[in-house]
């Protein structure tokens, strides 16, 4: 501070005064006696060496200097208000850091966050994506998971996977459904999408993410009892943004995690030519740790707001 500054609270009591043109006034405002008020002015008085007030009977006015001074004193406190302000927003302002696997941060997570954002703004997030840690951890090797935390500083972990590890709480269950551009069963193509026979026509698009349990067309197209149909053809892609992403250009017709396409699926650019799902056997789970967990409070609410959104989720599909 380049000027020694006299006690605020002397400040404040002028302040007080000059607004109320009031020794009472002021000593009532700030919890203190009358007295205390008069001894703090006389104070600053002295040490700036001239009068601040001049007493007329019952009122007082404010001396030629007082009167400059007092809007740059008042801005002073405002500012120093604010200032205050922050420093208590910054001392309980929250943060979790919460680790899940990169389609369903994209996919389901992040379409979601500003709903919880509004709900809770004082809590910051941090969003990694870790995929070979999250769905292999989330296979059972508990010992892995303890290792990630403590390393990773995570609160809470959202992963696919068989739930095996102590701890783990089912986030939903998931089903797998077919999902292509509208184009493609529109009545205007050559051989529209009406019945899962006419996939023959078209192009299967595999996503062969490195997670064990995806959906295969093996299996769906076992579980249909559709003939004349080679499971194994089309174009295959290592994630599975990059065959949703192919499924929405209308390169072909993918076996989606419905969840995964579900946003994709509500703006139009996805639809389900017949909605004839397979029940997958993974599923999301949440895990966090106990005895690791940097915040155990805040974490909580986030856990809870997962569940109302789960819930939600499920509720819009048995509707729809």
């Amino acid at each position: 501070m380049s000027q020694q500054l006299p006690p605020l609270n002397a400040l404040r009591a002028f302040e007080a005064v000059a607004r109320h043109l009031s020794f009472t006034k002021a000593a009532a405002e700030l919890n203190v006696t009358r007295a205390a008020i008069s001894h703090q002015i006389k104070f600053l008085e002295d040490y700036l060496g001239f009068a601040l007030v001049e007493r007329k009977n019952r009122s007082i006015t404010l001396s030629q200097g007082a009167e400059a001074a007092l809007p740059k004193l008042r801005q002073g406190f405002d500012n120093l208000g604010e200032a205050v302000h922050l420093m208590r927003s910054e001392k309980h302002r929250q943060s979790i850091t919460v680790c899940t696997t990169p389609s369903f941060a994209s996919k389901w997570l992040i379409p979601r966050l500003h709903r919880f954002s509004l709900k809770y703004p004082d809590i910051d997030m941090q969003i990694n994506s870790n995929v070979q840690l999250v769905t292999a951890d989330l296979q059972g090797d508990a010992g892995g998971m303890d290792t990630f935390f403590r390393q990773n500083h995570v609160d809470v972990v959202i992963g696919f996977g068989a739930g095996q590890v102590a701890g783990a709480e089912k986030l939903f269950a998931v089903s797998a459904v077919p999902v292509c551009n509208p184009a493609l069963v529109s009545d205007a193509h050559p051989h529209p999408l009406q019945q899962p026979e006419d996939l023959v026509f078209h192009t299967l698009l595999h996503d062969e993410s490195n997670y064990v349990g995806h959906p295969s067309w093996v299996t769906w197209l076992k579980q249909q009892n559709v003939q004349g149909v080679n499971a194994n053809r089309g174009l295959h892609f290592n994630h599975v943004s990059l065959a949703l992403d192919a499924a929405v250009d209308g390169q072909g017709v993918l076996l989606a995690i419905k969840p995964l396409a579900q946003s994709d699926i509500d703006a139009g650019r996805l639809c389900i030519p017949f909605n004839l799902p397979i029940q997958l056997e993974h599923a999301y789970f949440i895990f966090r740790h106990e005895k690791i967990n940097n915040n155990q409070a805040d974490t909580d609410i986030f856990i809870d707001w997962l569940r109302e959104e789960a819930q939600s989720q499920d509720r819009e599909s048995s509707s729809g």
